[in-house]
């Protein structure tokens, strides 16, 4: 069995575990062998996910209650797919490659005295039994082909190496309930606070992301940027030098240690292109950079580029798009 641990935020199902599911079938198609896909889903407000998960392929879901899970706690979390683990017996335990996937089975695999290995691209059962995998290190400098032969596989998936699409036919999709017994101690770590943002697209769901970096000169200077993005019915994001400047909060950085984005278009604008800023960015579909530097690493690994002053050319494009848009045009 190959279990996929579902992450979720009271009850929205995020895009990286449609992608986990993906890559679970995947793995079994490649096995070609008729292992069932189990979807664990932690706290009774994901029990509404149960429909989703089965088009997504799961043949099973597994649904934890608990009061402890109420909300977000990697312990608890933690411990149910430990839990999980023991009741099912599965030899893989999937779950995607984000901060909080990533948290929680590292969570689970110390407590299984496992390893886990962490962002795979590929997964492949060898003829030993062990699972050969490859996996993104060095924050997407290289890609790291290992092999794992533990008795129970914990794994995740690197977000954005899957396509998170339905299936047809879907799962077979028979749903239970368990209440896992959990210590009122791992409940010291858990979200008790929460800052909504306001309602709309974001950095990671955008179609469209303007970003700037240090070229950009000032907060003021992202004022263009902001324009562009509204025309393009796109977001701003930033590098983290920008953040660490104080001219944007880190909820726009894009990079390792900020938000990875996987837009149809990225317009790079005066970001250098550091490796950090760029594991962020490698998803997306079309790149295309505006600095001064031909050289720069952002200019080199964009599919386009504009070697010019971010300041003449952004606002040069805002002026074409609003002429464009014009009733006299």
């Amino acid at each position: 069995m190959i279990l996929v641990v579902v992450e979720h935020d009271r009850g929205n199902l995020a895009d990286a575990s449609r992608e986990a599911m993906a890559a679970a079938r995947r793995t079994r198609a490649d096995h070609d062998v008729d292992d069932g896909i189990a979807a664990l889903t932690i706290g009774a407000k994901a029990d509404g996910l149960a429909d989703e998960l089965i088009a997504l392929g799961a043949d099973a879901v597994h649904q934890a209650h608990h009061n402890l899970l109420g909300d977000y706690g990697p312990e608890a979390w933690g411990e149910v797919v430990v839990t999980a683990v023991a009741r099912l017996q599965p030899h893989l335990v999937l779950a995607s490659g984000t901060d909080r996937g990533n948290e929680v089975l590292a969570q689970a695999a110390a407590r299984l005295d496992l390893p886990m290995v962490a962002n795979c691209t590929t997964l492949a059962r060898n003829g030993d039994g062990d699972l050969d995998v490859t996996r993104v290190r060095w924050g997407g400098s290289l890609l790291e082909d290992a092999t794992s032969s533990a008795t129970v596989q914990i794994v995740t998936v690197a977000v954005h190496s899957v396509d998170g699409a339905t299936v047809d036919p879907p799962g077979r999709g028979e749903v239970s309930v368990f209440e896992p017994e959990l210590d009122p101690t791992l409940a010291r770590s858990m979200v008790r606070e929460r800052v909504e943002r306001v309602a709309g697209i974001t950095l990671a769901t955008a179609p469209i992301v303007v970003g700037g970096g240090r070229g950009v000169g000032s907060a003021d200077g992202f004022a263009p940027l902001e324009e562009l993005a509204r025309l393009l019915g796109g977001v701003v994001g930033c590098s983290r030098a920008v953040t660490n400047n104080g001219w944007r909060n880190h909820t726009d950085q894009v990079g390792q240690t900020g938000t990875r984005i996987a837009p149809t278009i990225y317009l790079a604008c005066g970001i250098s292109g550091a490796i950090q800023h760029w594991v962020g960015a490698m998803a997306a579909k079309n790149i295309i950079a505006i600095n001064t530097d031909p050289d720069a690493n952002m200019v080199t690994k964009a599919g386009y580029a504009v070697i010019g002053d971010l300041h003449e050319v952004v606002p040069a494009i805002c002026a074409e798009l609003k002429r464009r848009s014009s009733p006299s045009a």
